[in-house]
């Protein structure tokens, strides 16, 4: 896991090195370990590592390969990087024992194609010094990220928007549809677009080629179908099939390192059961870590008396945090900071906190994140099932979106208020062939794309702001696969995640299985009151938020009145949705 950066001129012009000093010094955070430089001609690499995988120099990048005349730049994981490296070693000769220096032979050995080889979470760029091309890659459930800005005279790309706008020359308006999306889409705005006119990001399962003079050809490599398999399998069936593929992916993503691997421990179904597999593989001295806040009088602020119980099953070295309230509005503004788009989740911070305490442990867990979309686990889904009349627009919109385009047209100056961007987006998602049901396609929407832009990226920027790798097993390709092809009633089955609960019976304390479903409890961030609403007030009413224009006073006004009565549909606070967009602007100084 890195931080990785770069440029390349079109023109005669060499890259400015001072730019990618600009930017690796934003990428820091992701990567304490070593820093490198490469430049050839009109392209220059950066590079931040955290070292997982040969800890040695030899993995140290930019990686050349000079007789191959390829250098890459890398972050990521390939779980199946021993597999191919058997592959390949009849071709080529190794220098360094990581799965790095297996980008560089399989992109020559297989060219563009070698992605779909690929098993894991990755971005990287390839230069090829003969050819005078650059190759671009992401993960195919976008796990990790890459941003990019483009002019007529060169390119530039980056794992954060940070590391792009500190290297300056980046067009910071606004986007209209992006904005769209922001707002209702509860912060999702799916690639390539970000709020920001100038930045774009690779979208997932894609590849970009960047011609000497400037061409580019963006490539998918990866659909997901969500239709069901022939001969069809019976509800046992599944079970044992997503069981053993769910253990295959929890222990790919154990045994791929050379340091020592924990899971962060919610107190949740899906974390839970992560341990249970873990032990189930006969993994013993388990790290887990489990965070708690102070409880509000409508909520409990922690989740330790069931994460504690799992813990003690399974007897895991646990490790408990509790964060007083003040710390966490105190340190809010440092995890926006570490967003390198505007997250509306108010868990971010939560993840920020808990990160900082995990890495001085560990530099590598497994997480639960992508479980609800994958097996769906939201109360969305079964009301959505319910819906029998309309098009699908109408039945996904009635119970996800934050706002109508009416509402969001009352909200923004009007020159903001344009067309119904996302109402476009979804239609045309949910039409696309592959999907058997309006359940499937609701689910391969939101596990290929509204996943990839709220809790995956969250995690992401929030653990790799302190050096900790997160690894999501819950969004293995190959599971998500399976169960995507699986009928959607044995997902919504027992409330949700019937097929997980299922497998976890036995395994896991019942009362973890058959609690309601959680969500990251942050009693101080969730009940707009007190302290957090004058926080937000303070952002709405300043001199840079009147001035910039993007809202409707009257519409901020009416917010503040009664904050707590204006929720989205899945009980969002429409008030920090504003208040979020328009802190993260000013910090970013935009």
């Amino acid at each position: 896991m890195c931080g990785i950066c770069g440029e390349l001129y079109f023109d005669d012009t060499l890259p400015d090195l001072t730019s990618v000093r600009a930017m690796l010094d934003r990428l820091r955070r992701r990567g304490p370990d070593h820093e490198g430089t490469y430049s050839d001609g009109p392209l220059a690499f950066g590079h931040r590592r955290l070292s997982i995988l040969d800890l040695s120099e030899r993995a140290h990048q930019p990686m050349v390969d000079p007789e191959l005349g390829l250098v890459v730049v890398f972050n990521g994981t390939l779980y199946n990087f021993r597999e191919l490296r058997a592959e390949l070693e009849g071709r080529y000769r190794f220098f360094s024992n990581g799965d790095t220096e297996v980008i560089l032979k399989a992109y020559d050995a297989w060219g563009s194609d070698c992605v779909r080889r690929f098993h894991g979470m990755f971005a990287f760029s390839v230069w090829d010094l003969r050819e005078r091309r650059l190759f671009m890659a992401r993960d195919r459930m976008g796990i990790k990220p890459l941003y990019y800005s483009q002019s007529g005279r060169r390119l530039r790309f980056a794992s954060n928007l940070q590391a792009l706008l500190a290297a300056g020359d980046v067009d910071t308006s606004l986007d209209p549809v992006a904005l769209h999306h922001q707002f209702t889409l509860h912060g999702v705005v799916p690639a390539p677009r970000t709020v920001l006119r100038g930045v774009r990001k690779l979208p997932p399962a894609h590849t970009l080629t960047v011609e000497r003079d400037g061409r580019t050809r963006l490539e998918r490599y990866w659909h997901l179908e969500a239709t069901r398999p022939q001969p069809p399998l019976d509800a046992g069936e599944w079970t044992c099939a997503v069981h053993d593929a769910l253990r295959r992916a929890v222990e790919r993503r154990l045994q791929v390192a050379d340091v020592p691997v924990g899971v962060l421990l919610s107190g949740g179904l899906d974390s839970s059961l992560l341990v249970a597999l873990l032990a189930e593989s006969g993994v013993r001295d388990l790290q887990t870590f489990t965070v708690g806040f102070e409880d509000q009088p409508e909520e409990k602020g922690s989740e330790f008396e069931f994460s504690d119980p799992v813990a003690e099953r399974y007897a895991t070295r646990h490790h408990r945090f509790h964060v007083p309230n003040d710390q966490v509005l105190g340190r809010l503004p440092e995890a926006v900071d570490q967003m390198a788009e505007p997250m509306v989740a108010q868990d971010a911070v939560a993840f920020y906190l808990l990160s900082e305490q995990v890495s001085r442990h560990v530099k590598v867990v497994q997480s639960g994140q992508g479980a609800d979309e994958v097996f769906a686990g939201y109360f969305w889904y079964p009301r959505m099932a319910a819906e029998t009349g309309g098009a699908p627009l109408e039945r996904f919109r009635k119970h996800y979106f934050d706002r109508d385009h009416e509402e969001f047209a009352r909200m923004l100056s009007p020159e903001w208020a344009g067309e119904d961007y996302t109402g476009a987006f979804i239609a045309s998602a949910l039409e696309e062939s592959g999907a058997d049901t309006f359940l499937d396609a609701v689910l391969r929407l939101d596990v290929t794309t509204l996943v990839v832009d709220d809790p995956v990226k969250r995690v992401d920027n929030m653990t790799m702001a302190w050096g900790l790798e997160a690894r999501v097993p819950f969004l293995d390709h190959e599971l998500v696969e399976l169960a995507a092809r699986m009928p959607p009633e044995l997902k919504l089955d027992q409330g949700g995640k019937g097929v997980l609960k299922t497998i976890a019976r036995g395994l896991v304390p019942d009362a973890v299985i058959d609690r309601p479903k959680g969500y990251f409890p942050l009693p101080a961030l969730k009940y707009v009151r007190g302290p957090f609403l004058e926080f937000m007030r303070d952002i709405l009413d300043s001199q840079a938020c009147r001035e910039r224009g993007l809202y409707r006073r009257d519409y901020v006004e009416a917010l503040l009145a009664e904050p707590e009565r204006h929720l989205t549909r899945i009980q969002g606070s429409k008030l920090w949705h504003l208040a979020l967009l328009e802190f993260w602007l000013q910090r970013q100084g935009i």
